[in-house]
C-alpha cells in the first residue's frame, strides 16, 4: 500500500486538485493508496479567525466567503447531478461549521477538501472511500495514543478490500472522550506517517510545492539545491532547527517502521525530489543543509549546519566562524557541535547573510558560477532563450565558467518559481499549472525572495513593466531586457533606472532593444564614455519597413499594400502596421540610441515625417488598407523615378549635432533617397545598418540581421555573461 500526502498549496484550487488526481491515479494503478490531504491553501487561517470572531454578522460573512471558495472548486470539478450531490454535502458541513465554537472550527478545512476529492475520485471510477481521521487518530491530552490509533486505522481499512483509494483528512484527531483535537500546524505530514506505519506501507510520499528538501530555504539562499537522499536523523535535525518542508514529528512513525519518506513536488511529478531513509554506514562525507531559528526576545538567531559522516568534525566550527567573519557577520560566542549538527548564533538582522555565507562555504562549487534567471515573457524570444541556454549549456560552462539556471518563468496568464531550477522539458507543463500572473504577481514574489545577484530577464512587450525595475534593483537583482518600450520612456524615468542600478551595484543591460544581437549600443556608449563625442548617428533600424521597401519593385511585383498585409499577417509588423509606417517603432529605437550617446532626447524632440499623408492614420484598419491600394500608383511613380536616377528609398533615423538646437542635436525620422555610395542602399530584408560618426574616430558602420528570436536570445545571453 502507498500513502500520499498533499499540502494546501497542492489542493488550492480545481486545477491543482485535478493535477493531484492525475498523480493519485498513476499511483493507484501500481498499488492501493491512502490519500491524506490538508485544507485548501489559506483555509485553516480563515477558520482560526472564524473561531475567534465574536461579531455574528462578520462571522457569517467570513463563513460565506469560505463557502464561495469551495463552491468555485466544486463548479469546476463537477457537473449535473454529481455537482448537486456535492453541493448538498457542502451545505451540511457548513451548517456544522456555523454551529461550531472556537477551536472546534479549525478541523473543518481538511474535512471539506477531502470530501470533495473523495467524491471526485469516485466520479472517475477509482473506488474511493473516505476515512474520518477524527474517529481513527486518538490523542490523550494532546499526545498521540499510538497503538490505539494504529488499531483503529487497520480496522477501518480491513473491510474494504476492493477499495483502491482511501481518502483521509490530515491534521485532525480526537481525544479519548471524543472531543476533536489536532496534531499541530504541519500535522498532515504526521497524519500521513501514522497511516503509513499503521498499514506497513511500502511508500510514504509527501507532496508539496518545492522540489524536495533543499540545502537551504530558497527564499533566503537563492543558490539552494535539492538534496537527493538524507538520513532520518539529518531530516529530523533540519526540521527541529527551522526547516519547514517536513514536520518534525513525522519522522518518528517512519523511522520506527523503517518506511522511506519521499518528499516530492506536486507541480513537477517527474522530479525525484528527496528520499529520507535509514543512513548507509559506508556513506561518504556529506553536507546536508543549513537552516536557522529566531529567538525574538533576544534579537538573535541560531544557525544550524547539518552533516553526515564528516571525518574531521573538529574543524567544522572553525570553518563556520571563519566564513561568517569574512562576510562581516559577527558571531555571538563560539560555534558548537551537537552530533552531526553544528551551531552558531548571530544577530537576526544578519541571518540571511550568515546563511548565504555558510551555504557558499560548504555547498557551492566555486569553480562554476551559477546565474539565476527569472524570465518574464514566454513568447517567441522567451522560448528561444530557454532552448538556446539548454543547447549551449556545456559550451557556456567550459568557455566562461558560468551556468545559467532558470528559476522562474512568467507569461501573461501564469507564473512559477522554483529556486532549485526549472527543467526545460517540464517548463510549459509546470507553467500551465502555475500561479496567476495578474497584476505582476510574479515580480511581487521575486521581491520577497533573497535573490541578490539573480537576473530578471524581460522578454515581454509590456508598456509598464519598467515601473517595477527599480524595486527589483533595490533588492540587488540585475535587469536584462529586450523590451524597447521599457527604455523609450520619458528621460527622467530612464535616468532614474540607470541611477538606481548604479546605486545598488547591479547591472542594467538592454543591447537587444536596438539591432537585436548587433553591438550597436555598446559601440555608441563605448565611444561616448571615452570622451569621443558623437557627431552623428544614422540608422536604418525598422525591420518591417526594410523588408517591405527592399522587396517592393513598383509595377513589376506585388503592390505595396499586399506586401504590408503579408507582413502584418505574419506578425512582423506591430498589431497596427501604421505604428511602423508612422515611425513610432523607429522613434523608440532612436531615443535609446541617442541616450546611449549622452543626449537626453525626448519623443517631442524628434521630427517625424511619416511615409503617408495624415488621412491614412485617422481611419479604421480595413479602410486604411483600401486607401493604401488606391495609393499604389503613387508608389509606382516614385519607384520608377528612383530607378531612373539609380537610387533607392530608405526610412532613416538620424541624430546629428546642431548647435542651434536646445540639446545641441537635431533628431529626425524620414524617408531618404540614397545612391550606391551610401551603405543604406544595400540593405535587404530585415537587415539593420547603423553609421556612428564621432570626433576622433573614423565612421563605424554596423550591419547585420535585425530580426529573429534566436538572435535576440543570443544577445540576451551575451548580456547575462558579460
Amino acid at each position: 500500500m502507498r500513502v500520499l500526502k498533499f499540502g494546501g498549496s497542492s489542493v488550492a484550487d480545481a486545477t491543482r486538485i485535478s493535477r493531484v488526481l492525475d498523480i493519485v491515479e498513476a499511483e493507484a494503478a501500481k498499488d492501493r493508496v491512502i490519500l491524506v490531504c490538508s485544507a485548501i491553501s489559506g483555509c485553516t487561517d480563515s477558520l482560526i479567525r472564524i473561531g475567534g470572531q465574536r461579531d455574528a454578522a462578520l462571522r457569517s460573512s467570513m463563513i460565506a466567503a469560505l463557502r464561495a471558495r469551495h463552491s468555485q472548486i466544486v463548479r469546476r470539478l463537477f457537473t449535473g447531478e454529481q455537482r448537486r450531490q456535492v453541493e448538498t454535502e457542502l451545505d451540511s458541513i457548513f451548517e456544522d461549521l456555523s454551529a461550531a465554537k472556537g477551536e472546534q472550527c479549525v478541523p473543518f478545512g481538511e474535512i471539506l477538501s477531502t470530501r470533495i476529492i473523495a467524491r471526485k475520485l469516485n466520479c472517475e471510477q477509482l473506488s474511493a472511500f473516505w476515512l474520518d481521521s477524527r474517529r481513527l487518530v486518538k490523542t490523550d491530552g494532546g499526545k498521540l495514543v499510538e497503538e490505539l490509533s494504529y488499531k483503529n486505522i487497520r480496522a477501518a481499512i480491513k473491510p474494504h478490500s476492493q477499495t483502491r483509494v482511501f481518502v483521509a483528512p490530515g491534521f485532525i484527531a480526537s481525544e479519548l472522550d471524543g472531543t476533536v483535537s489536532t496534531l499541530g500546524r504541519g500535522g498532515s505530514d504526521y497524519s500521513a506517517a501514522l497511516y503509513a506505519a499503521a498499514v506497513g506501507a511500502d511508500s510514504l510520499q509527501i507532496w508539496t510545492d518545492v522540489p524536495g528538501i533543499m540545502t537551504a530555504n530558497p527564499r533566503q539562499v537563492s543558490s539552494a539545491v535539492t538534496v537527493p537522499t538524507m538520513s532520518y536523523a539529518s531530516a529530523l535535525s533540519l526540521a527541529e532547527n527551522g526547516a519547514k518542508v517536513l514536520y518534525a514529528p513525522t519522522l518518528g512513525p517512519a523511522m520506527s517502521s523503517g518506511i522511506a519518506i519521499e518528499v516530492r513536488n506536486s507541480f513537477d511529478p517527474s522530479n525525484a525530489g528527496t528520499i529520507v531513509c535509514k543512513s548507509d554506514p559506508a556513506q561518504v562525507e556529506t553536507w546536508v543543509g543549513v537552516t536557522s531559528t529566531d529567538d525574538p526576545g533576544s534579537g538573535l538567531s541560531t544557525l544550524c549546519l547539518v552533516s553526515e559522516a564528516v571525518r574531521v568534525p573538529e574543524i567544522v566550527c572553525e570553518r563556520m566562524l571563519a566564513c561568517l567573519q569574512e562576510n562581516g557577520v559577527r558571531v555571538e560566542g563560539k560555534p558548537w557541535r551537537e552530533g552531526d549538527a553544528y551551531f552558531a548564533r548571530c544577530s537576526t538582522a544578519f541571518i540571511k547573510e550568515a546563511l548565504c555565507a555558510v551555504h557558499r562555504e560548504f555547498f557551492e562549487n566555486a569553480s562554476l558560477g551559477v546565474i539565476d534567471v527569472f524570465l518574464a515573457g514566454y513568447g517567441g524570444v522567451g522560448r528561444s532563450f530557454v532552448s538556446t541556454v539548454t543547447a549551449a549549456a556545456g559550451r557556456i560552462a567550459s568557455r566562461t565558467g558560468k551556468s545559467i539556471r532558470i528559476v522562474g518563468v512568467s507569461n501573461s496568464r501564469s507564473y512559477m518559481i522554483d529556486p532549485g531550477g526549472i527543467s526545460p522539458e517540464q517548463l510549459e507543463q509546470r507553467l500551465r499549472y502555475g500561479k496567476s500572473a495578474q497584476n505582476y504577481a510574479f515580480i511581487d514574489e521575486i521581491e520577497t525572495l533573497s535573490a541578490r545577484k539573480a537576473v530578471f530577464v524581460d522578454c515581454t512587450d509590456s508598456h509598464d513593466i519598467h515601473l517595477r525595475y527599480e524595486g527589483l534593483m533595490r533588492r540587488g537583482i540585475n535587469i536584462v531586457t529586450s523590451n524597447r518600450r521599457s527604455l523609450a520612456v520619458p528621460y527622467a524615468q530612464y535616468a532614474s533606472m540607470k541611477a538606481t542600478a548604479r546605486e545598488n551595484g547591479v547591472f542594467f543591460r538592454y543591447d537587444t532593444t536596438v539591432g537585436n544581437a548587433l553591438p550597436i549600443l555598446e559601440s555608441i556608449a563605448g565611444r561616448a564614455n571615452c570622451s569621443d563625442s558623437i557627431v552623428a548617428i544614422e540608422a536604418v533600424i525598422s525591420c518591417t519597413l526594410n523588408q517591405i521597401i527592399s522587396r517592393y519593385d513598383g509595377s513589376r511585383g506585388p503592390s505595396f499594400a499586399s506586401l504590408l498585409r503579408e507582413a502584418h499577417e505574419s506578425a512582423l509588423t506591430e498589431p497596427d502596421p501604421r505604428t511602423d509606417l508612422g515611425g513610432k517603432d523607429v522613434l523608440r529605437k532612436l531615443l535609446i540610441l541617442s541616450r546611449e550617446a549622452g543626449v537626453p532626447l525626448e519623443a517631442s524632440d524628434v521630427e517625424i515625417s511619416p511615409m503617408l499623408p495624415p488621412e491614412f492614420f485617422d481611419c479604421g484598419i480595413d479602410e486604411f488598407f483600401a486607401k493604401l491600394e488606391a495609393w499604389e500608383q503613387n508608389f509606382i511613380d516614385l519607384e520608377d523615378e528612383l530607378d531612373g536616377k539609380g537610387m533607392r528609398q530608405r526610412f532613416v533615423a538620424t541624430l546629428r549635432r546642431d548647435k542651434t538646437r536646445p540639446l545641441g542635436y537635431r533628431a529626425e525620422i524620414k524617408m531618404q533617397h540614397v545612391d550606391p555610395s551610401d551603405p543604406f542602399y544595400w540593405v535587404t530584408g530585415t537587415e539593420n545598418v547603423t553609421v556612428i560618426r564621432s570626433e576622433q574616430s573614423a565612421p563605424l558602420i554596423i550591419r547585420g540581421a535585425g530580426e529573429g528570436t534566436r538572435l535576440a536570445a543570443s544577445g540576451i545571453i551575451r548580456d547575462l555573461l558579460q
